[in-house]
This record gives structure tokens, sequence and C-alpha cells, in this order.
């Protein structure tokens, strides 16, 4: 059952930021909720500070947007910095916010909670979402379009509040974790622990980051740009692929917190939602190169759904990360899939 509690009675807003944008006509609003919910892995309700953004035209059709564990609420950017979508979320986009809101959170964490519990589930973030829809007088989205661990949190919205989602468009998430990829993060983790036990945070958070780009990206996109000799220096040779994966590890520390990526990270992989509870109608996108969520995963997902449901192929070169990457691809199937009118 979903562990919503009363939300609509203890929700408060802190700190709104309503903004007009005369040039587009378009309303943004910046805050969060404070929101009582009961947490999978947690004792009981607990209060929790939802921070969201809500952006597009005034009085349209609400979509949810959300991306992968990396990414924050600012889908099409703020205050005139692009965000992690912004190819695809805006004026005329494949998400067109003159036809549409869109509705984003950043992801929570255990932290986030007042009683903190033992770990964070995808139903969690999706209990959250949705008692943020009530909050803000939303009633019911247009559609929920989820990238990754987004589109595991939207499975769980589907399985959980039904009653208040259209539709289901899923980028590279499955209804669970394979287990090669789970093997994967669970070192990325032990890296993450090893650093905190030996005081080397910000290494192992570079570390960490480095073994989950080689993850995220695809063979045949290494195999183009680093397929080059290695240079002798400070001692030792240094392969063409390694600055890169140090660029990586660099920026990923500056702008994110170990106990995060821990949290974050382990909510992944303790997914599990089973695809003869969703009677939503869904989209699904995968690539064939993705190495997280492979191509078989999804065509299980699309087989065992009870609601109908499509599979789009996109062949790319960039893997799991093909949804950051191919927009002009994906652009005309977010479209079709896509409708800002209620039932279509």
């Amino acid at each position: 059952m979903p562990h919503l509690a009363n939300s609509s009675l203890e929700d408060r807003p802190t700190a709104v930021v309503v903004s007009l944008h005369p040039r587009n006509g378009l309303t943004e609003q910046r805050s969060s909720r404070r929101l009582s919910l009961q947490p999978k892995y947690g004792h009981g309700t607990s209060h929790v500070d939802v921070r969201y953004q809500w952006t597009g035209a005034p009085d349209a059709p609400t979509i949810i947007v959300q991306g992968g564990i990396s990414a924050d609420r600012y889908v099409a950017g703020a205050e005139d910095q692009p965000g992690w979508w912004s190819e695809l979320v805006g004026p005329g986009h494949a998400v067109d916010l003159a036809h549409c809101r869109v509705l984003s959170i950043d992801w929570l964490t255990p932290s986030d909670f007042e009683n903190h519990p033992r770990a964070i589930s995808s139903e969690d973030q999706a209990d959250a979402l949705a008692g943020l829809v009530d909050a803000l007088g939303i009633g019911c989205v247009a559609a929920f379009v989820g990238s990754s661990y987004g589109a595991m949190a939207a499975l769980a919205f589907a399985a959980r509040h039904p009653d208040k989602l259209d539709k289901l468009v899923l980028l590279a998430g499955a209804h669970r974790a394979h287990p090669m990829a789970t093997a994967q993060r669970a070192i990325q983790r032990q890296i993450l622990r090893l650093g905190q036990a030996s005081g080397q945070i910000n290494e192992a958070l570079s570390l960490a980051r480095q073994l989950a780009m080689t993850t995220y990206r695809g063979s045949e996109e290494f195999a183009r740009r680093f397929d080059g000799t290695p240079d002798y220096r400070e001692g030792r040779f240094h392969f063409p692929v390694e600055d890169y994966l140090e660029h990586a590890g660099r920026s990923f520390v500056q702008r994110f917190d170990l106990e995060r990526f821990l949290a974050l990270s382990e909510s992944i992989d303790l997914h599990d939602v089973a695809p003869e509870s969703i009677n939503v109608p869904a989209t699904l996108i995968g690539f064939p190169s993705d190495r997280l969520v492979p191509l078989a995963d999804l065509c299980e997902l699309q087989r065992r759904l009870r609601g109908s449901a499509t599979l789009e192929v996109v062949d790319s070169p960039y893997g799991h990360d093909a949804f950051l990457k191919e927009t002009s691809k994906l652009a005309p199937l977010l479209r079709q899939a896509i409708s800002c009118r209620r039932g279509a």
C-alpha cells in the first residue's frame, strides 16, 4: 500500500519562489514542501522537506520528469542557467513548456528525513512525488517521464498511485536492477566506504565516479575516442582514457556528496517492482549498447506490464548515457509518447 501519511494535512511550503517570464509567458515555482511519509525502510511516519521545481505554461497539464541519481530538480534550468535536459525540455522542445508544466524534485536520501530510515527506496521517491501532486493541487499528471533511476521511481509511482497518472515514458530503466549492474555498483560503494574509513573521501568519490563512467558509456564510444598511444609522464605511462576519467572524477567531487552517492546507488539495487501490478499505458525506450539496463530487461518489462506498452529501440554508441546524448533521436519519440490532453 502507498506510504503517504495524510500529506495534505502535513505539507507546508517554505521559501516559495514564484516567477513569471514575460517573454514567453511561463511560470516557475521553486520551493520545498514538508510532507509526512512512511519510508519503506523506516519505522513509522517521518517528516521530510521535498525540494521541487514546477515550471511551464500557467494552468497547463503537469508532466513529472526525473533523471538519474546525479540529476537535480532543474530539468529545464533556472535563472538563465541550462538544466540537465534542456535540449528536450523547454519552450518548443519535445517536452514543450509552452503547452505543459514540468514538475521535478531533488532525490531524497535518508538524511532528509527527521527519523532517518535505514535506506531510501524508489517507493519513497514515488510517494514524495505523489504527496507533492496532492499538495500542489495537481490531482493527476499527464505523464511521468523517467530516465535511469527516474524510470524506476516512475514504475513505483504507477504501481502505488495509478489514479494520479495517465501514462508512463521510461528511458533506460526497468522493474529491477540487473545483477551485473548491481555487482559494479557494489564495488563503487566499497570504494566509498574504504575512503570513509581511511579519511580519503574526495579520492574515493572520484574513483567511484570514474568506475561508474565506464558503465554509463558504450564500448564503441570508448574505442573511437581513446584508441591512442599512452604518454609517459610523472614516472609512469598514462593512457588516453585516464585523463577523461580523472576529469570526470574531479568534476563530480565538486558537485556531489559521498553519502548521497552511497544512498542513491543502494536505492537502485533495492528497487524491485512487479510489472503485473501496473496498468498504466507505457512507452519504453532502450539502447542496445546500454550495459546497465540490457534491452532484454526492457523486453521482459514490456511483456509483463498489464497495461499497453510499446518498446522503442534507439541505436547509439553512448550506452546508458544515450538518454542524455541522443537528444535529436529522442525528441520525436517523446513528442509522440507525450500528450498534454488528459486521457489522450
